[in-house]
């Protein structure tokens, strides 16, 4: 019988932590407003690190940035962006503190039109996910068209930190794509999860 730890996905390596988001959150189909706006911020926060430093930080994201309530977030002054700079618990990157400010602006713009931020995101696959039949790891891409789309229309709604490498690793982690290898045995799972 063949070990299924052995068919995981390559990219989670054995870090405790990194195989159980592997098996329990990446690829889901993820469809609540708020949950999905901090996963968009915290990719964002990946950028140019890897992903595994950003889960390593994420309870202390939630508490340095209110539980990701953009509604408190949108009002963070210089004084909190200076504590939250001296914040050793979250990335002390200026621009990327102040991009989480600059989309939570971006994310209340959809609420205050009356449009909802998960069906904006998810119009971008149709509603649904894509399900992708990797065998190998380096066929997946970095980015798709899709990705290339989602990309320029969140640039215009206000958000920044959500190049298209950005914006397709959030379609790969709350599930608009279905990215796992056909061998691993999340595939199947969230093949079964969207339905």
């Amino acid at each position: 019988m063949t070990d299924p730890q052995a068919q995981r996905c390559p990219w989670c390596g054995d870090d405790p932590l990194y195989v159980h988001y592997h098996d329990t959150v990446w690829g889901r189909p993820e469809y609540d407003d708020l949950a999905l706006f901090e996963k968009l911020c915290l990719d964002g926060q990946q950028a140019g690190l890897s992903w595994i430093t950003i889960l390593r930080k994420q309870d202390s994201y939630r508490e340095a940035y209110d539980g990701f309530d953009p509604e408190k977030i949108v009002h963070y002054d210089d004084h909190k962006v200076e504590e939250l700079l001296s914040n050793p618990g979250i990335i002390r990157n200026r621009l990327k503190v102040q991009s989480i400010i600059r989309n939570a602006r971006g994310f209340l713009g959809f609420r205050e039109r009356g449009e909802s931020f998960s069906h904006f995101l998810w119009s971008f696959v149709g509603g649904r996910p894509i399900q992708n039949t990797w065998q190998r790891f380096e066929q997946v891409p970095v980015t798709t068209p899709e990705a290339e789309a989602m990309s320029r229309a969140l640039k215009k709604a206000g958000f920044n930190f959500v190049g298209p490498t950005i914006v397709y690793a959030f379609m790969q982690a709350t599930g608009m794509v279905n990215d796992h290898l056909v061998g691993c045995p999340a595939y199947r799972a969230c093949l079964e999860e969207a339905g």
